[in-house]
């Protein structure tokens, strides 16, 4: 299939590709239907596009790439809602905000995004922990 997105060109993207997120994402609770794909310029981001609005698509990196020691709990709720039963189904992204001065792009650590790469589910989850930051800094001095 084809997707024509308003800054990122055409998309290809099979059936399989689709990441449904059933109660939308916070800002975006319409939109279900999304892909992710990688940022051609700098393959470390990725665009997570909505298929169903050409205008729609939210610049994500893995919290991996920003903090090696990285961690967060998966409440059992959120295992059964994705049908994650192992830890590699899992992806986690992390939405970035844009500036056009490096050391003001930010990272929300606060609030990841995870995926089911399995069964093609996510979800947008907060995290009750301070120490992770919704507008962490991207570069540390």
């Amino acid at each position: 299939m084809k997707f024509q997105t308003s800054h990122h060109g055409i998309r290809e993207y099979d059936e399989s590709d689709v990441i449904t997120f059933k109660k939308g994402l916070p800002g975006f609770e319409g939109l279900t239907k999304f892909i992710l794909f990688p940022v051609e310029e700098n393959e470390v981001f990725n665009i997570l596009h909505s298929i169903e609005d050409p205008d729609v698509g939210l610049v994500t990196i893995s919290p991996f790439s920003v903090d090696k020691d990285y961690e967060i709990e998966l409440k059992d709720g959120l295992l059964k809602r994705l049908n994650i039963k192992k830890p590699e189904d899992v992806l986690l992204q992390t939405t970035v905000t844009l500036n056009s001065k490096l050391e003001k792009i930010t990272v929300n650590m606060k609030a990841p995004i995870v995926i089911n790469i399995s069964s093609k589910s996510g979800e947008q989850i907060i995290l009750d922990n301070d120490k992770y930051l919704i507008k962490h800094p991207l570069v540390q001095e």
